[in-house]
C-alpha cells in the first residue's frame, strides 16, 4: 500500500512542478535557473515514478494488466 501511496506522491509533484515550471516560463526573465530547476524536478520525480513502478511490479504490490 506504501508503494501506491508513494506513486501518488510522485505524479503530484510532476504535475505541480510542470505548472511551476509554465509560470517560470512566461513571468520569468531569460537569466532565471527557477526553470530549469522545476524541470529537474520533473525529470527526477518521473525517473523515481519508474523506479517505483518497477518495485512494485516485483514485488508483487503493483499487478500490470494486458491489454486485450
Amino acid at each position: 500500500m506504501i508503494i501506491k501511496i508513494l506513486i501518488a506522491v510522485c505524479f503530484l509533484v510532476i504535475f505541480v512542478s510542470l505548472f511551476r515550471g509554465l509560470v517560470f516560463l512566461v513571468k520569468e526573465d531569460q537569466q532565471s535557473k527557477k526553470l530549469v530547476n522545476a524541470l529537474t524536478v520533473r525529470v527526477s520525480a518521473a525517473v523515481i515514478l519508474v523506479i517505483l513502478v518497477i518495485i512494485g511490479i516485483t514485488t508483487g504490490d503493483l499487478q500490470p494488466h494486458g491489454i486485450y
